[in-house]
């Protein structure tokens, strides 16, 4: 813990999602976990109890609206309309992992656009603040009304690489044409070339390998995305690197959605590590040996500190290495 937070009007509330994560973010801020209950009717609804007084208070809730999705955005939709109830000041809710972002657009005809909808429904329930981290896509700050903090798992990502001295030789490599800019991002802490992988995907899911784009010939590979679900994609490329000559492939990522075969195709790959946050809570049986997890309590302690206390989060996009 980084000392006891003298500001009694902070509090911080931990939902089920991701209590581990809760916890860390609570200590790094200075703070102890709010007290609430969060149990069920017979019937599955949701029942929440706040069992200590926030009148006036300026309130952070952690709730990744990750698998089981829905449960996870009604709990924190009923979560902020209990505080807003109560007379809390300010309602900042932070989502490390945003549900439904992959649903931000219409692709076809007459198709929701979920993100916004989740979006309208925590704003209507009474949120002030949303702070999240990479989110699928940048434009879903714009489906809100209000503040949006939008954190970067790079510089952590980074930080990694760096400690390991796996920047070396190392060649950052986007797995589609859509995450060039996170590449570069993360190429540029690094001060390492990028790759692009260019593949045709014929259905949802699945992925076909079509072409590299730049050297990655006796070079360290560094996948990134933003998140890895069923890992088809990632683990096509990491083979493709291979084949095209890669000694080693890493593969990084913020949000380890991991569903389906994800964690069998990870395991058969040639994939030497994995980086992925804890914004998702990953149960035992979604842990092996090639998956390595960095904490992103810190930077959102940090965040909270400095959002109380009016100050800028714009520092908190750098790594600790980088030099002005």
């Amino acid at each position: 813990m980084s000392g006891q937070y003298t500001d009694s009007k902070l509090k911080i509330f931990a939902l089920n999602s991701n209590k581990p994560l809760a916890q860390k973010i609570a200590d790094a801020v200075g703070v102890p976990l709010g007290k609430i209950s969060v149990d069920r009717f017979s019937d599955g609804e949701i029942r929440v109890n706040i069992e200590e007084s926030i009148r006036g208070d300026e309130v952070f809730i952690v709730q990744s609206t990750s698998a089981p999705v829905n449960d996870n955005l009604m709990e924190l939709l009923i979560m902020i309309d209990a505080l807003r109830r109560a007379s809390a000041d300010q309602i900042n809710v932070v989502i490390p992992y945003y549900g439904y972002a992959r649903q931000d657009r219409k692709a076809r005809s007459r198709e929701p656009i979920t993100a916004k909808l989740v979006a309208d429904m925590l704003e209507k329930a009474g949120a002030t603040r949303v702070i999240a981290l990479d989110l699928h896509a940048a434009q879903i700050q714009g489906f809100f009304d209000i503040p949006v903090d939008h954190l970067m798992g790079a510089p952590l990502l980074a930080d990694y690489f760096l400690t390991k001295g796996l920047d070396k030789d190392a060649v950052v490599v986007s797995p589609d044409h859509g995450g060039v800019t996170r590449a570069r991002k993360l190429a540029e802490f690094l001060k390492a070339p990028i790759a692009i992988i260019d593949k045709r995907r014929p259905k949802a899911n699945v992925a076909e390998i079509m072409n590299i784009i730049g050297s990655v010939d006796g070079k360290r590979c560094i996948l990134i995305d933003d998140m890895i679900d069923t890992a088809g994609t990632i683990t096509l490329a990491a083979q493709a690197l291979k084949d095209a000559g890669a000694t080693e492939v890493y593969v990084c990522a913020t949000h380890p959605v991991f569903s389906g075969p994800a964690i069998e195709r990870i395991e058969k790959s040639p994939i030497k590590e994995m980086i992925v946050t804890d914004s998702i809570n990953l149960p035992e049986e979604k842990k092996t040996e090639k998956i390595v997890q960095v904490s992103i309590g810190p930077l959102i302690g940090d965040a909270i500190k400095r959002i109380h206390e009016h100050k800028p989060v714009s520092p908190l996009f750098t790594n600790r290495f980088h030099k002005d």
